[in-house]
């Protein structure tokens, strides 16, 4: 039985993730019927092969991330001042609580994963909270808790399988030495053409759809963390203010943390030099122009 919370429901959220899994659906059939025409004798092990590799990333997707992101869970004891910001919220939304986690980064940010409510971890780094005043913390808590409250994080997580499986073929395929044009018969040639092509094409496919979520998944998450805790103005305040301390962070720190910004609160990198159409999260800009109308909905200065 599906868990429900006090989030405010997003229905173009809601649209949004079903139109991309079915697009990313379709798309992973049709990669996965030219790979089978292509290895027609090997067909058993695309199969298995790209089933262990999904069951694995969704399964463990709560671990990969933690790991990746050096976050060690942490109890009341140990941080009782987040785990009471935690508990309050998830009592507010009527949600079970998530485990909690600390990074320990200088890039103030925070993130939550998991692949569903019972799994799902929520991370803070430890520049996030030193920098934070309590009502801006719970701006941004409240925001990681909608993620997982809307069930996007699983969403995004088998979204982004497709890429990575498209990615991994074409290396198995650069390893077994197809790209050096020899083999037993024509058909080699032709699957060391197609192969790379057809996995780009996927990848390219995906990888612009699920930023397109990404997006807007950021946008209702900080609506939703808004409207539950009805203090836009500070969840606005921490955006503005993690964003503007990321200039201070040494760019090799921030090098390091960019491959996760899908995940994050706030991209290390806000994407000046980066198309619209790449970026994983909306502008600034656009962000504090939807908390602006939402404090001016509730009536708050």
């Amino acid at each position: 039985m599906a868990r429900t919370t006090r989030y405010a429901p997003d229905r173009g959220l809601t649209r949004r993730m079903v139109t991309t899994m079915f697009l990313i659906g379709l798309l992973y059939v049709v990669f996965m019927g030219v790979l089978i025409a292509l290895f027609q004798n090997a067909w058993p092990l695309v199969l298995i092969f790209a089933g262990g590799m999904f069951v694995a990333q969704f399964w463990f997707s709560d671990r990969i991330a933690a790991y990746s992101m050096g976050a060690r869970e942490v109890t009341p004891q140990q941080a009782p001042e987040l785990h009471g910001v935690i508990d309050r919220l998830c009592a507010l939304a009527d949600m079970p609580k998530p485990r909690v986690a600390i990074a320990d980064s200088d890039v103030p940010n925070a993130f939550a994963t998991g692949r569903s409510q019972d799994k799902a971890l929520v991370c803070a780094t430890t520049g996030l909270l030193r920098r934070l005043e309590p009502e801006e913390l719970e701006g941004v808590l409240a925001h990681e808790l909608s993620h997982v409250a809307h069930r996007d994080v699983a969403v995004m997580t088998f979204a982004s399988f497709l890429g990575v499986l498209a990615g991994t073929i074409t290396r198995m395929a650069l390893w077994s030495g197809m790209m050096r044009g020899g083999g037993r018969n024509n058909n080699t040639a032709i699957i060391a053409l197609i192969v790379p092509l057809v996995s780009v094409v996927v990848y390219a496919i995906s990888f612009l759809l699920t930023r397109l979520l990404s997006r807007y998944r950021e946008l209702s998450a900080d609506r939703g963390a808004a409207l539950l805790t009805g203090k836009p103005s500070a969840l606005a305040s921490a955006l503005t203010k993690v964003t503007g301390q990321m200039a201070q962070i040494p760019t090799r720190d921030l090098r390091r943390a960019e491959p996760f910004n899908a995940f994050f609160f706030a991209p290390a990198f806000s994407g000046q030099s980066l198309s619209k159409l790449l970026s994983s999260h909306p502008t600034l800009e656009q962000r504090l122009d939807q908390l602006g109308r939402i404090s001016r909905e509730l009536g708050r200065p």
